[in-house]
């Protein structure tokens, strides 16, 4: 059975897609620490553990979320783009990448933001902007 972001990836559950190729999509977390909380995955790779990826998988993985974290930097106003690989909650690889404004936004254990549907989309087409300009 495919696990949700697969799902997600193929379009079968919706999402605030920011940026997408051949091999990997990203798209805002619905749960985020903070505004432009962003997932980064494979499409094609179901496993739970980053470092289970092969080697192509996983270096085109981490190109693709510097790609989206750039786009992400210049759409959402932030000191730094955070990184975070946890996999604990849904068993697909994925990156957060976090808009940060101080350590402490990194923070998993913190209350999640509570946005409207407007801002996601507006959020994700300011991404999605800026990573079709790279």
């Amino acid at each position: 059975m495919a696990t949700i972001f697969t799902r997600i990836a193929k379009g079968e559950i919706p999402s605030y897609k920011v940026a997408e190729n051949e091999h990997f999509y990203a798209f805002l977390d619905i749960n985020p620490l903070a505004k432009g909380h962003t997932l980064v995955i494979p499409k094609d790779v179901e496993d739970d553990y980053i470092f289970h990826l092969d080697d192509k998988t996983y270096e085109g993985l981490w190109a693709f979320a510097r790609k989206v974290a750039v786009a992400l930097k210049a759409a959402v106003p932030c000191k730094r783009v955070g990184v975070a690989v946890l996999g604990m909650e849904v068993p697909h690889t994925h990156i957060h990448l976090v808009p940060l404004q101080s350590e402490g936004d990194l923070d998993f254990r913190k209350e999640k933001l509570s946005l409207t549907q407007e801002q996601f989309v507006e959020t994700a087409s300011s991404i999605l902007s800026e990573y079709e300009k790279l």
